[in-house]
């Protein structure tokens, strides 16, 4: 019994000076890594050089998207409607058909049932809309209306933007 007790006191010191050695260690290395981050404050400078281009190229970015942004606010302007049906298909042939004859002008489908809705062009004056609503009428004789609609509009190039 005495062997098992000489024993496990020998084991207990063994894990306590194990703990001790261990916490001594850990201080040790917390206070060398603070050490190593000391700094000079005093001359730590930075200096940074840029090419002045990239002035230029991040106005210019700012420009082009606002100018994305500003086209995509609805404008208030005119539309013909070239068609009005409830047969999706001869929708979409006269869709086809005023994009083939009309590459210039952007063309819509629109459904509100039950029909579907073929509308051609972005105009903001309907002096504009009338002078292709005359073409269209021949093409489609069974009514094409000038209509007023919000619209998409596109952003003027500058100058500056062909450089």
């Amino acid at each position: 019994m005495l062997i098992l007790k000489n024993n496990r006191n020998k084991l207990n010191k063994y894990r306590s000076m194990k703990k001790l050695v261990l916490i001594v260690g850990i201080i040790c290395f917390a206070v060398s890594v603070n050490a190593q981050m000391t700094r000079d404050t005093v001359n730590s400078f930075v200096y940074v050089t840029k090419d002045s281009r990239y002035d230029i190229l991040v106005k210019k970015k700012a420009e082009i998207n606002k100018k994305a942004v500003d086209s995509k606010k609805p404008t208030k302007g005119y539309r013909i409607q070239v068609l009005n049906t409830n047969d999706r298909n001869q929708a979409l042939a006269a869709k086809s058909k005023l994009l083939s004859q009309f590459p210039e002008h952007k063309t819509y489908l629109m459904y509100q049932a039950p029909y579907f809705k073929i509308r051609i062009g972005n105009f903001v004056e309907k002096k504009d809309a009338d002078d292709l609503k005359r073409q269209l009428a021949r093409m489609f004789p069974t009514g094409v209306f000038v209509i007023p609609s919000d619209i998409e509009t596109k952003p003027e190039k500058d100058k500056d933007d062909l450089k």
